[in-house]
């Protein structure tokens, strides 16, 4: 068994740590959001003769369940239509981390100080892997434009940044500040505050194909940082320290983030994921969908993770998002809210965790 072959293997609930202890309603919330996209997108495809997944034919009773079942009711759902699996691979464990939707000021106009643009999806911009598969394919381009020559690859951060899409009208806003607008690329979504108060919500529209590079890695690797200071927050000041250096150690990460605006979200609710869900805080993870399919739970246990004084993280979430750097069949990153709180706890959330992933039962028939 190697680290890219894992194996499933079927356990009993009781065999699950601390699965008792969570708050199953609030899990059951976050995987009816996931299921109504999945009933949604099976019934657009039933004319196609598409056959059901078995994943649907649980989320057609927990759509049936109701909205709000109390935690009780929420976990005998869970124990009577799944089946809870280790995951066994050579690695032993896996790996966890967090992100987050930052809050970032913004204006509708360039001027002096708003001078950093934010892009909307250009119309020359072929996709050629949809976005939920793109981190599955390593270094292969994900994405490029069409020419007489066939397809060629986008440009590059540098590229960009240095004004190759200048003038063609694709701005959404403008950011005062490269590093966070730099960061906002890395979480793939955030609220954009204009001047009179209004908040924009920016989410990820595609991206230019390159391979997605960790500079925080980089920095790791050249010693500039101590493996074990580096965090979110010690990344951030290191850019913001070093201006030019900061330049040219972001261009370095080649990919770039495209985004659009999305309008009529609740302001209180999330982010939308690959999924095309709203992300919630908590219980949304991102996966590698090479091992995972969107919308299926996973229970993650941390017990090295201690949130907001909290010693241990045992919990219920839902696979709603993937990121370029999420690979692996026990690697994942946990959302955890919005703003500046939720971003600390995101930049230190670097902690080994195991999963159960929650697979539905063999015998419930399709319906």
């Amino acid at each position: 068994m190697t680290a890219e072959t894992p194996r499933f293997a079927p356990r009993s609930f009781d065999q699950v740590p601390n699965w008792e202890a969570d708050r199953h309603g609030l899990a059951f919330a976050a995987f009816r959001l996931s299921c109504v996209r999945i009933d949604r997108v099976a019934r657009e495809r039933a004319s196609g003769g598409s056959a059901s997944s078995p994943l649907r034919a649980v989320c057609r009773r927990a759509l049936a369940l109701g909205e709000t079942p109390d935690d009780a009711k929420a976990k005998a759902f869970f124990e009577s239509h799944f089946v809870p699996h280790a995951v066994l691979h050579a690695r032993g464990r896996g790996f966890l981390t967090g992100y987050f939707e930052p809050e970032l000021t913004a204006s509708r106009s360039e001027t002096d100080r708003f001078n950093v643009p934010v892009y909307r999806k250009p119309d020359d911009l072929v996709v050629l892997v949809p976005h939920e598969r793109r981190g599955t394919l390593g270094e292969r381009m994900t994405a490029g434009r069409k020419t007489a020559d066939g397809m060629a690859p986008y440009p590059t951060r540098k590229a960009i940044e240095q004004g190759a899409l200048k003038g063609r009208g694709l701005e959404l806003v403008f950011l005062d500040d490269p590093v966070a607008a730099f960061m906002m690329h890395v979480q793939g979504s955030g609220r954009a505050v204009l001047p009179d108060g209004t908040v924009l919500r920016l989410s990820y529209a595609a991206k230019n194909g390159h391979p997605y590079t960790a500079i925080s890695r980089l920095l790791v690797e050249r010693g500039e940082v101590a493996r074990e200071d580096m965090s979110a927050e010690t990344l951030t000041a290191w850019l913001r320290a070093r201006p030019e250096e900061a330049r040219a150690l972001m261009w370095e990460n080649r990919s770039y983030i495209f985004f659009q605006e999305i309008a009529g979200l609740d302001p209180e609710a999330g982010p939308l994921g690959a999924q095309e869900v709203t992300l919630t805080a908590g219980r949304s993870l991102a996966v590698d969908p090479g091992f995972h399919a969107l919308g299926t739970p996973v229970w993650v246990d941390a017990p090295e993770l201690d949130v907001h004084g909290h010693p241990g993280f045992h919990r219920l979430m839902v696979a709603q998002d993937v990121g370029s750097a999420i690979k692996g069949p026990e690697r994942g990153d946990i959302f955890w809210g919005s703003g500046a709180e939720a971003g600390t706890v995101a930049g230190h959330t670097q902690h080994p965790g195991r999963f159960h992933v929650l697979l539905p039962r063999s015998d419930l028939p399709d319906s």
